[in-house]
């Protein structure tokens, strides 16, 4: 079988498992995942590498209606990468579809209509993968299946917290790419930096203990990540979370300090296992007001679309 290697995008609504999904196929965790819709910001860049192929796949933020500067960059994110690829992976929550269908609705509403347009118009190879499979009984799995081959015969039901149906989604892949040699080295996951990551697991965290509305008005950032005993097994980080308000300041730090030692010794113990050493985190919570409709600051966070 000819080796085969390009970039794929992974795209769809917020909360799809679009970024599970990346870090099933990876092998590690390099996206931040959570209970929360629109969970990733940047376009995150992992590398699934099997005995045939290389896949460059781009998690991108969900395609969703963007209403202020902060989510129009990040849907910014999600069309440029369109732009970039040899191949799309529409990612579809199945649960929601199911549900349609049970009301007597469509399978697809008007932004899922919207979302097909623009992935269709692109022209480019694509595989639709249904997520989260083991979550409905198969007899109201197959109607959803039968609605979704007229957008796309090439359709996969997958679930990426269990890892199954991913042989077969490598197998639809291969097809789609170049005959070329690996763009990466092979025993590469990412492009993106130690650093980076470590962001993304200390805000999956935030994300996944905080409520309302301070889950999406919070960024990361690295100040200090020192690694001179890093021989020793030791590594020093300091992260700066950043709030919009006094008020998400405080429901991030908690009550006498409970949540935010919540979130480090969980993220604490995430990044120990990413880095294979011991991490002193210490983690400080900034009020940074409007700093979603900050240019400066978004593109500080490379979130500059």
């Amino acid at each position: 079988m000819h080796f085969r290697s390009g970039t794929v995008a992974l795209i769809g609504r917020p909360n799809a498992g679009k970024s599970s999904l990346l870090n099933a196929l990876v092998g590690e965790r390099i996206a931040a995942v959570s209970s929360r819709p629109q969970t990733t910001r940047n376009r995150v860049l992992g590398l699934w590498n099997t005995e045939d192929m290389q896949v460059v796949l781009l998690d991108t933020p969900g395609l969703h209606d963007a209403w202020t500067a902060f989510n129009q960059r990040m849907v910014s994110v999600s069309e440029s990468v369109l732009g970039e690829v040899e191949a799309i992976a529409w990612i579809l929550d199945i649960e929601p579809l199911v549900e349609s269908l049970a009301r007597g609705n469509p399978v697809l509403d008007e932004n899922l209509i919207n979302v097909r347009d623009r992935v269709v118009a692109r022209g480019l190879p694509l595989v639709l993968v249904l997520n989260k499979i083991d979550r409905v009984p198969k007899e109201q799995a197959l109607p959803v299946i039968a609605a979704l081959a007229e957008i796309s015969p090439i359709l996969v039901p997958v679930s990426a917290k269990k890892g199954t149906g991913l042989d077969s989604l490598a197998k639809a892949i291969h097809k789609m790419l170049p005959v070329q040699p690996a763009l990466y080295p092979q025993d590469q996951l990412t492009t993106e930096t130690e650093r980076f990551i470590v962001a993304e697991l200390i805000r999956e965290r935030v994300m996944e203990h905080t409520e309302q509305e301070v889950p999406y008005a919070t960024a990361v950032e690295i100040e200090k990540f020192d690694e001179s005993h890093r021989e020793a097994g030791r590594v020093h980080i300091h992260a700066k979370i950043l709030v919009e308000k006094e008020s998400q300041k405080a429901i991030v730090i908690g009550q006498g300090g409970k949540m935010i030692k919540r979130i480090g010794t969980e993220a604490r113990k995430a990044i120990a296992g990413l880095l294979d050493c011991q991490v002193r985190l210490d983690l400080f919570v900034v009020v940074e007001r409007d700093w979603t409709r900050n240019p400066r600051l978004l593109k500080e966070l490379g979130l500059d679309g």
